[in-house]
């Protein structure tokens, strides 16, 4: 466990996709006040009418809570946008030592309601997006290896497993997720000689961000959800464990708070209290965790 005080992360340096809200941001804040220094790649450069938050109002945040920040207007899905911003990232803090895959898209349309549009907006921006930022960072990660900087990978995206009801749930988007969970798989397979940790997080429940209120379950799923923190807290656990031991995992936030000894979780529910959470849909034995 990191000792009390320290700051393993100060000086590291992070590149994220997405991040202007929700867990992203509350992931890249958690680096943020150790004194890391992170770059943003978002396409939200102006207010959204729904969505708080633009890459700039992250950036001043993560700035106030101790970064050097790089918020990059880019998008995940064009090679070139990545590719500048990995040189861009490269050129101003001097190398990469952190990739976090954060950006995603959502839709949970059965298979003859799903556009071909949002199936490849889903497969473009979460398999493909975290192939591409991971691909286009190894080399930086592995003189990061090399400079004995601890270096990972960290996906957001499920553990893998072929029993058919979530495919059957919403196909599209259990391809999409579960692309970057292969990714994880992949790499930490064909990085393991590096001293790269490669890994997957996902959480236990329903987390509360505008993708839930909004797509998934609106008020009543967000009194059931726990906050971003605790995804926040288990990322940054898995982000300053040793990286030459610690890779091809599927973390799940809470298990990785307990093999820290942190198992009061109640300052993590959106309603203190002891009412049942909603189990995230991955997870559950039912769709949306019911």
């Amino acid at each position: 466990m990191t000792e009390p005080g320290s700051k393993p992360l100060a000086g590291r340096t992070l590149i994220m996709s997405g991040g202007s809200r929700g867990i992203g941001l509350e992931i890249a804040k958690r680096a943020a006040a150790d004194g890391a220094n992170i770059t943003l790649i978002a396409k939200t450069d102006l207010p959204h009418p729904k969505l708080p938050g633009t890459i700039h109002t992250a950036a001043a945040e993560l700035e106030a809570a101790g970064a050097q920040v790089l918020p990059f207007v880019g998008d995940v899905r064009i090679d070139d946008s990545v590719a500048e911003a990995v040189r861009q990232t490269v050129e101003r803090f001097g190398g990469i030592d952190i990739v976090v895959n954060n950006a995603s898209a959502i839709d949970l349309s059965p298979t003859d309601a799903l556009t071909m549009k949002k199936y490849d907006l889903m497969q473009d921006i979460n398999t493909r997006g975290s192939f591409l930022l991971s691909k286009l960072s190894i080399p930086h990660l592995r003189a990061s290896a090399a400079a004995d900087r601890n270096p990972h990978i960290l996906t957001l995206s499920p553990p893998l497993n072929l029993d058919p009801r979530w495919a059957g749930m919403a196909l599209g988007y259990t391809i999409a997720k579960y692309g970057m969970s292969l990714t994880t798989l992949g790499l930490a397979e064909e990085l393991k000689g590096d001293g790269i940790g490669v890994n997957s997080l996902w959480p236990r429940t329903t987390i509360a961000t505008a993708a839930v209120k909004n797509l998934l379950g609106g008020e009543e799923m967000i009194a059931t959800s726990r906050t971003p923190d605790i995804y926040a807290d288990a990322a940054y656990l898995v982000l300053t464990s040793p990286a030459k031991s610690t890779s091809g995992n599927f973390f799940i936030d809470d298990d990785v708070l307990a093999a820290h000894g942190i198992t009061d979780l109640e300052k993590y529910r959106v309603v203190p209290g002891d009412g049942p959470l909603t189990t995230d849909l991955f997870l559950s034995d039912s769709p949306l965790g019911r």
